[in-house]
């Protein structure tokens, strides 16, 4: 879930489906100045879903970026991963059908699978306690029907996973994904997989390692992870984000744990805007207040884990739970980047970076 992906030049959803479009506006010229306090409004609402949105994910199509895609799980036991387009459209041809209860997804690109590099979604599928990777744009199963992981865990609900975050590291592009679930233990709450080819070009997961802390008072959902920077953080509900570094090689000690002011109940979904490799902003779901605190992703001068709130954007979401940002030209209605945040009534809200910006934030140029 939520990840900056810089590779492509700085970027970085079960059943019956309603097929009244949820666009509002063509373009977004007259949206209000997110600084005075007015509600930022989304360009394109997306067509809804069957049961409950949760969470989405983009993927940036590196010939035509016009053409990429917008995933987004539909939470229940008869779930889906769905497929838009850039206008919010189901693109029914490529939703999967049948999951158990998908929480989150996330993108990355260039798995080695059969020596040929294939991007790919990988979801979180809480009932199963597997998690589910499709190949991009094609939408099919790499997976040999999904890969189990927290194996040996015993307590309530420490196998029903939530998060789910994708971390390629620069050095050797190696693939891994972070792992969360509803319930666990105060310490290594997270755990971490290397994913691979398992020599018949499907996808393997080899443990490697378990981190992270955890309140244990409520639930911990919404990671995400700098790849350019080699930062992991994550939402402890009702708590904070805590920081750490994505490379299992590293030490495993909590490099900050912020927003812990301010926020109205839940913590939640976490997407990043890139500027450069190293400057950007991180944005925060603060869920019951329908609104995202904006801090800076370099840090402050100086101090790389010290993130000061610096900008609060209402939006039109409600009650939104996963959000994601892209921070490259898209086309024609979105030149500075996309951000795509869940709401309560089934669908997913398409936001230019300019709107949610306002006068306070810069935007790419």
């Amino acid at each position: 879930m939520k990840k900056t992906n810089l590779i492509l030049s700085g970027c970085l959803l079960a059943g019956l489906i309603s097929c009244h479009s949820g666009e509002t506006t063509k373009t977004a010229a007259n949206q209000p100045d997110s600084s005075s306090g007015e509600v930022v409004k989304p360009v394109f609402i997306t067509d809804t879903t069957l049961h409950d949105t949760d969470d989405p994910a983009i993927w940036i199509n590196p010939e035509n970026p016009a053409e990429s895609l917008i995933l987004g799980t539909d939470k229940d036991e008869d779930g889906a991963l769905y497929v838009f387009d850039l206008q919010g459209k189901i693109i029914h041809d490529k939703v999967i059908r049948g999951l158990k209860r998908p929480n989150n997804v996330d993108v990355e690109y260039g798995l080695m699978l059969n020596g040929k590099p294939t991007d790919i979604a990988v979801v979180a599928e809480r009932f199963t306690h597997k998690i589910r990777i499709f190949s991009l744009p094609d939408m099919k199963p790499v997976d040999n029907g999904g890969i189990e992981v927290y194996q040996g865990e015993k307590g309530e609900d420490f196998r029903d996973l939530m998060g789910i975050a994708l971390y390629k590291r620069p050095s050797d592009k190696k693939i891994f994904a972070i792992v969360g679930r509803k319930n666990g233990p105060a310490e290594n709450y997270l755990w971490q997989y290397e994913l691979g080819d398992d020599g018949k070009g499907k996808v393997k997961a080899t443990l490697a390692r378990k981190f992270g802390k955890y309140s244990q008072k409520k639930e911990i959902e919404a990671i995400a992870v700098d790849d350019a920077l080699g930062y992991v953080y994550y939402s402890d509900e009702n708590v904070g984000v805590r920081k750490y570094y994505a490379d299992p090689e590293k030490v495993n000690d909590e490099l900050a744990l912020f927003a812990t002011k301010g926020i109205k109940e839940d913590h939640e979904g976490i997407s990043i805007y890139s500027l450069t490799d190293s400057t950007g902003y991180i944005l925060l779901s603060d869920q019951q207040a329908n609104q995202f605190h904006v801090f800076p992703r370099e840090g402050a001068s100086g101090k790389p884990h010290q993130h000061e709130v610096i900008k609060v954007v209402k939006v039109s979401t409600n009650e939104s739970d996963g959000s994601e940002i892209c921070s490259i030209p898209l086309n024609k209605t979105f030149r500075k980047g996309l951000f795509v945040a869940m709401s309560d009534n089934k669908t997913f809200q398409l936001y230019r970076w300019e709107d949610i910006a306002g006068k306070e934030l810069k935007m790419i140029k």
